[in-house]
């Protein structure tokens, strides 16, 4: 996606929104995910974002996209990305969340509202609004 002045922000929406997915899906064992990577295992994948997302999300929310890259050097930590839909009302953003030894990150690839406003502000509010509907557990957006 080419980044905007409203990128950095919306990245920042969505990776609070997916932290404790993340969280569930650093769980896992690296090489487990390189492994299922490797093999283009795509629906082992896929059941394993789904069962972290279910958790925090109303279903088919947050989904395993098209793929996925790994980073595994010797004598360095593992590094995993995996492509996700995620679909709350209204929106549809194309992300790949990136999870190393303490950290997960958050790039966008292409977000489409799906009644955008003329007002990018409030697109970005939409989203942030969405995404905690979307949520099982609601707390506030600046949260």
């Amino acid at each position: 996606m080419m980044k905007s002045a409203f990128s950095a922000e919306r990245e920042e929406i969505v990776a609070k929104a997916l932290s404790p997915v993340a969280t569930e899906l650093r769980l896992l064992d690296a090489g487990d995910l390189i492994s299922l990577l490797r093999l283009e295992c795509y629906s082992s994948l896929a059941d394993l974002v789904s069962s972290a997302a279910e958790l925090y999300f109303h279903p088919g929310t947050v989904s395993f996209g098209a793929g996925g890259e790994y980073k595994l050097e010797w004598g360095g930590k593992p590094e995993v990305a995996l492509d996700l839909e995620i679909k709350p009302r209204g929106v549809s953003v194309y992300a790949r969340l990136t999870l190393a030894d303490q950290i997960a990150g958050v790039e966008i690839d292409h977000i489409a509202f799906h009644e955008p406003s003329d007002d990018p502000d409030e697109n970005t509010a939409f989203l942030a609004q969405t995404l905690q509907d979307a949520k099982f557990v609601k707390m506030s957006a600046t949260q």
